[in-house]
């Protein structure tokens, strides 16, 4: 007789996605690892932004022990569930405050905007791809083609419609997956979204490489010489990277 591990069924569920994530974006990935790529030789920014939960693909980008230390994070206190749960998601739907953190930030057409969001339909992440879009900025949404199509358009499109580049982490709507026949728990997006980007630091160190490009990388601050590597970065990207401190 065979124990069940509990939980076992949950880690199907997760490995069977994850495996059709990384399989359906393939060609995908390889397009925006192009894109980074350029942005990277052209001394461009990759521009994060999110709102709610979506916001942990934001940390997962920035200031991240092998990450790119081009990152530069876009967002509102207000959009900050932490900060008041109710209203991040009024922040989400309130047409405009995209406007105001594209100001702050900055665009230019070397650089690359990420937009997380698993519907991808309220005014924020929809206005952030518009207006980059406008200002000649490629955009990659990071987003459930699934979940946007069952979400009510609150912005009149999508942000997958207003994008350069769609990563679909085929979340499905609700989010929850759990129990199978029946979900009700168990969040799937911020495993895959953040699987997706993982996968393409992968393909985008690989392009690198082939290219002869030295891509910009933080090393962990607990490792020894990690702050003497990262100290470079830190005097390129601080005037350039507010949130860099």
């Amino acid at each position: 007789m065979t124990d069940t591990v509990p939980g076992s069924d949950y880690g199907d569920v997760v490995r069977t996605h994850l495996t059709r994530v990384e399989q359906q974006n393939a060609a995908a990935l390889d397009d925006v690892a192009e894109l980074v790529l350029a942005s990277v030789r052209a001394d461009g920014m990759v521009l994060a932004a999110g709102a709610g939960h979506s916001l942990a693909a934001v940390a997962e980008t920035f200031y991240r022990a092998g990450g790119l230390a081009c990152v530069r994070p876009i967002y509102h206190p207000e959009l900050l569930p932490m900060h008041g749960a109710v209203s991040s998601t009024a922040a989400e739907r309130r047409s405009g405050l995209a406007a105001e953190v594209l100001r702050e930030a900055g665009l230019a057409a070397h650089d690359v905007l990420f937009v997380f969001s698993t519907s991808g339909v309220n005014p924020y992440p929809v206005e952030l791809a518009v207006q980059a879009a406008d200002a000649g900025c490629p955009v990659v949404a990071v987003t459930s083609l699934a979940a946007g199509a069952a979400a009510p358009r609150r912005a009149g499109t999508t942000l997958a419609e207003n994008a350069t580049v769609v990563l679909d982490n085929l979340v499905p709507p609700g989010d929850a997956t759990y129990p199978p026949d029946n979900p009700v728990t168990a969040a799937v997006s911020t495993v895959a979204t953040a699987f997706l980007w993982n996968l393409l630091l992968v393909r985008l160190m690989d392009k690198a490489t082939e290219a002869g490009v030295v891509l910009p990388l933080w090393r962990s601050a607990n490792v020894e010489g990690g702050d003497a590597a990262n100290a470079d970065l830190l005097r390129k990207y601080q005037v350039r990277v507010p949130q860099l401190g």
